[in-house]
């Protein structure tokens, strides 16, 4: 039977300095759980958090001697570390990307036509027809087919702040409809 070994935070980072594999493997072993599940909560794919933790891993290794022990524990340094590259992919344009042309599933066929099917069964779309078309296309865009304000702005070409303004409108008159 093996040993296991334990280190304290303080050998653990003098090690890691150090370069020593046990070291990091330890760290990878202790450390990787509550990293992916941190990771996959922002990410929520399973694959992409996969390797979001690999490079977070990475990281570590090239910038432990930027840890300054004074600052803050070890897992906090690690973990803004997780946290800021799990953003860092969101924010993307692969991700971003990726998210708007991947495949679609017979599965996700059906599930568009129950949620228009709904949408159509509680007559949310006849409200939107009750408003101006200027703000109907932005609800059709944002709110239907998921487009976000800056995408819908570069489309529309209209400045950022009048798609917000109008979308805004929109949802209090939608509102006041509902009522």
């Amino acid at each position: 039977m093996e040993a296991v070994t334990k280190y304290s935070e303080t050998e653990l980072v003098m090690l890691l300095k150090q370069r020593q594999q046990t070291a990091f493997s330890y760290l990878y072993e202790n450390y990787s759980g509550a990293l992916y599940g941190i990771i996959l909560n922002i990410i929520s794919d399973n694959e992409l958090a996969n390797d979001v933790l690999q490079e977070v891993f990475v990281k570590v290794w090239r910038q432990i001697s930027t840890y300054d022990e004074t600052k803050g524990r070890l897992y906090t340094w690690i973990l803004n570390i997780a946290r800021n590259a799990s953003i860092d992919t969101l924010r993307s344009k692969g991700f971003q990307n990726n998210k708007q042309n991947r495949e679609l599933t017979e599965n996700v066929y059906e599930s568009a036509g129950s949620t228009q099917m709904q949408v159509d069964k509680i007559g949310l779309r006849k409200i939107v027809h009750q408003l101006k078309e200027e703000h109907k296309v932005l609800i059709e865009l944002s709110y239907f087919q998921g487009f976000t304000q800056e995408e819908i702005s570069k489309m529309l070409d209209l400045p950022l702040g009048t798609v917000k303004t109008r979308l805004r409108t929109a949802l209090i008159q939608l509102r006041q409809f509902i009522k």
